[in-house]
């Protein structure tokens, strides 16, 4: 397991499967105020790569081109922040995306606990540390602890969506689970433009 960060883009030569575990980091979780500061990819074989991109341009054509690829299916956990803040910054629509938060709310109904760490922990069988949580993203170097943290978002993504899809398929809800993560970019758009906390399905 090893954890690879590079700056300003994706090397061209890496290959990372059909099946890409994505997550970002920003300064804060405001889509007017905070930027992106990090994309972390994992092809789910324990090493994690770590993109930094140049915050004065995004130029990162290789991060884009993956991110954008419809024949890669996106893993995100809270993938609602992560598709808007990559359609602001990076002109990238996620797709095809599937959400492990949303999985975990349509099919562990016995729960009301779908943080990443808590959906880790029973799906997956490992703790996650929360502990740079609430860092600097938008530093120059980063520590040692705050990308073996940022990896720790992607590492485990790929077994805990195997592990939802079988009980999403075990109670029929796969179908509806699709439907779901098809609508993220629309969502992810009502967001950007102000509906962000307005459900305009509801009757009032």
């Amino acid at each position: 397991m090893a954890n690879f960060l590079h700056r300003g883009d994706l090397p061209a030569d890496i290959d990372l499967g059909r099946v890409v575990a994505v997550d970002t980091e920003t300064q804060g979780l405001s889509l007017v105020r905070d930027r992106l500061c990090l994309v972390q990819l994992s092809a789910g074989d324990g090493d994690a790569h770590i993109v930094q991109p140049d915050r004065s341009s995004y130029d990162c054509p290789n991060l884009k081109r993956l991110l954008g690829d419809p024949g890669v299916e996106k893993i995100l956990h809270f993938a609602r922040f992560d598709v808007a803040v990559v359609e602001r910054d990076l002109g990238v629509t996620l797709s095809p995306i599937f959400c492990t938060k949303i999985a975990s709310k349509l099919v562990r109904t016995y729960t009301d606990r779908h943080g990443l760490k808590d959906v880790a922990r029973e799906i997956a069988g490992v703790e996650l540390s929360k502990q740079q949580q609430s860092s600097d993203w938008a530093a120059d170097d980063l520590t040692d602890a705050q990308l073996a943290y940022a990896a720790s978002d992607v590492l485990h993504l790929h077994a805990i969506r195997d592990g939802l899809t079988a009980m999403l398929e075990r109670e029929g809800r796969l179908d509806m689970a699709k439907a779901c993560f098809e609508f993220l970019p629309t969502r992810a758009r009502l967001d950007l433009a102000g509906w962000d906390e307005v459900d305009i399905f509801a009757h009032a």
